[in-house]
């Protein structure tokens, strides 16, 4: 068992964030609502800082690694994935490449994020040498080396954290092949019941995002509780991986306080 190498991709000049993001005034920053949901860099930034206590406030949650290995499970790749690619998106700090690797033990996993933070917590554990981690984001992955085709793909707590989740979904698809070609999106995606999500706001209220004031987090965590709240229901993500060609998509519940909060939808290209 090793640590495995952390690839980076290459950046070209002109994409540099340095050079070509804009400056913000202090007075810019706090015009913008405290808990309004971040993207892009400034929340890559976010879960770099949160890095270090991030497995810890996770751990706490009930659940939260049971239902990851049961949404890899529900990949259903044959054989521990023995001869399969299987891409890892937004690994964070591997807790769900630990559950793709459950699933599919002898499977090449590649886990990619664009958190540096998050990733080199990931890398720095101890992996068999068929699991790679490559920082970048997901739709960069061409200049970071990743290349499909691969037979399967596991996205967990990513979609509502993109700027553009259809196009990720599109460039998901782009890289599944045959035969198998398979999707699990594991997310907080609401039920649409208004009970669901008076229970989410409860439970960030009054554990969630105290629990990252603590850590000195509190903005990823307000980003947390905003982003589910404006995110598809469960319904709108099977109907959204349906029109970026999905077939066979089905929404799978997980079980405890999550139930009606976090869903799997499958689908295959």
């Amino acid at each position: 068992m090793r640590a495995p190498r952390l690839s980076r991709p290459s950046r070209p000049e002109a994409e540099d964030p340095v050079r070509t993001t804009p400056h913000r005034s202090p007075s810019d920053r706090e015009e913008r609502r405290a808990d309004a949901p971040l993207r892009d860099a400034e929340l890559a930034a976010a879960f770099d800082r949160a890095a270090a206590s991030y497995d810890r406030l996770v751990a706490a949650n009930p659940g939260y690694h049971s239902h990851l290995r049961r949404s890899a499970r529900r990949l259903r790749l044959p054989d521990g994935g023995a001869g399969l690619r299987v891409l890892d998106l937004g690994c964070g700090t591997g807790a769900s490449t630990a559950a793709l690797l459950r699933a599919a033990p002898h499977a090449e996993i590649i886990a990619v994020d664009a958190s540096a933070g998050m990733l080199e917590r990931a890398a720095a554990k101890r992996w068999p040498p068929n699991v790679r981690f490559v920082h970048a984001p997901v739709e960069r992955l061409a200049d970071a080396g990743v290349h499909g085709p691969f037979d399967a793909a596991f996205a967990a707590y990513l979609l509502r954290n993109v700027a553009d989740p259809d196009g990720v979904l599109a460039a998901i698809h782009a890289l599944l092949g045959p035969p198998l070609g398979r999707l699990a999106v594991h997310e907080y995606t609401l039920s649409g019941s208004p009970l669901h999500r008076a229970v989410w706001t409860a439970v960030c209220r009054g554990i969630i995002v105290p629990a990252g004031s603590l850590t000195g987090d509190a903005a990823l965590y307000r980003h947390l509780r905003r982003s589910v709240a404006e995110f598809d229901t469960v319904g709108e993500l099977r109907e959204r991986l349906a029109a970026a060609g999905f077939r066979d998509v089905r929404a799978l519940p997980v079980s405890g306080w999550q139930t009606g909060i976090v869903h799997t939808v499958v689908g295959r290209r």
